[in-house]
Order: structure tokens, then C-alpha cells, then sequence
């Protein structure tokens, strides 16, 4: 997926699966309730909208899910979804469903250099992606974005974690789509819990969840948390 060069077909498709696959594997319905619903009521209760950025939004479908899940607690909230690849804004651009998304083609940096704030930073699968240099880049730049809480959610290194997806991905092996290949590569690249706490700036906490995840936290001015429900 990160080649330039790669199947336009086969990545739309990935696109569009990421929005089965993400609600089974990154578990963001619990890490709302838990760490971002507290944070992003208490910012609506003054009186403005909550903020939310999604860094590195892909085809959109977290973001979109963040949305509608506000907006049924009924949180006034606002989120904005960006990627650097003109490719993935261009489809979750026109894939949004009616939630009201901004979507732009911009770096974590771009916003850092404008100034801009939000009360709930999140990310979902990228910090594998990236080289030593660019993760600590995009931890400051997130803690810089952050007036409440930024969750980085992502992979967690596991050979079971690999056979098991190995297994569960067999049926996609023949169809025009990256989820296979490159969610195998994504598991041998992601991390191990004390490999990632070992190089996170101070102020972050690398917590290990279920089902092979790894949440990198940092926690601003507004704390708080509620139980799953």
C-alpha cells in the first residue's frame, strides 16, 4: 500500500475493508469509552465543540466511526481526518457517509506549524509504519496537537498474533486486495510493549491490550475515565 505504484483497485478495496476489519482488530469502541468520551464531554460541556484529529485517517472509516459514536451520546464534536497520501484522501473523501467529516491532505506537521489544537488526537495502525525518526516526530508533533488526550492504537509484535491472521485471511488470498500481505508485514514490523516504551518521550505510557494491541497515551489538561459499558 505504501508504493506509489501500487493497484489503484486493489487499494480502493483495502480501503473498503479496513472498515470490516478495523471494528474486529482495534477495538476503538472501548478505547472511546474509556479514554476519549470522558475528555470529549468535558470539552463540549464549555460551551464549545469537542475536537477530534484521526492522523493518518486511511480510507476514513476510524474517524467515521468516532463521529457517529459522539453524536449518538450526543456530543457537539467536530473531527477532522488527515492523511499525507494524496491517494487515501482522495478515497475517503469520497466515501464519506454523512457524518460531516473534514477530511485534508496534510501531515501532522502541517497542523503543528499552523498552530492548531484539538481535544482528542488518535491514530490507528501507523506507528509501524515509520522509522525511529519519524515516530519520535510524530509523538511531538501529536503531544504539540494535544489539549486533552492523544491514543496512538496499533499492532502488537506475536507470532500467534501472525499464525492467527495468517489462518484468518486465507479466503482473501487470491482477491485483489493489500489486507493479507500487508497485514502480515505490518505485524512482523509493529512492536513489542518494552521495545516501545523504551523509545517514547517522556510524558507518553505504552499500555498492551487484548487481542494483540499496544495503545501509546498521553494524557493533557483533561482527564478522566469511565467504565465499558
Amino acid at each position: 500500500m505504501d508504493d506509489p505504484a501500487c493497484d489503484p483497485v486493489a487499494l480502493a478495496t483495502t480501503y473498503r475493508l479496513f472498515g470490516v476489519v478495523n471494528p474486529l482488530v482495534a477495538s476503538w469502541r472501548a478505547v472511546y469509552r474509556q479514554r476519549l468520551r470522558p475528555v470529549l464531554r468535558a470539552a463540549a460541556a464549555s460551551g464549545r465543540a469537542a475536537t477530534v484529529l484521526d492522523v493518518g485517517c486511511g480510507g476514513g472509516d476510524v474517524s467515521r466511526a468516532l463521529a457517529r459514536w459522539a453524536a449518538r451520546d450526543r456530543i457537539d464534536v467536530t473531527v477532522t481526518a488527515i492523511d499525507p497520501d494524496p491517494r487515501a484522501h482522495a478515497w475517503a473523501s469520497a466515501h464519506d457517509d454523512g457524518t460531516g467529516l473534514t477530511y485534508r491532505a496534510a501531515a501532522s506537521g502541517d497542523l503543528v506549524a499552523a498552530g492548531e489544537r484539538y481535544d482528542v488526537v488518535v491514530s490507528n495502525h501507523v506507528l509501524h509504519h515509520l522509522d525511529p525518526a519519524e515516530l519520535a516526530a510524530l509523538l511531538e508533533d501529536t503531544a504539540a496537537l494535544t489539549r486533552g488526550v492523544a491514543v496512538h492504537n496499533d499492532l502488537r509484535r506475536s507470532r500467534v498474533a501472525w499464525l492467527l491472521y495468517w489462518v484468518s485471511t486465507l479466503p482473501l488470498a487470491r482477491a485483489r486486495t493489500f489486507l493479507r500481505f500487508d497485514g502480515l508485514l505490518s505485524i512482523r514490523r509493529s512492536h513489542r510493549a518494552g521495545e516501545l516504551a523504551a523509545v517514547v518521550p517522556p510524558g507518553w505510557t505504552v499500555e498492551p491490550q487484548r487481542f494483540f494491541r499496544l495503545l501509546t497515551v498521553r494524557t493533557g489538561d483533561t482527564r478522566g475515565s469511565e467504565p465499558v459499558t
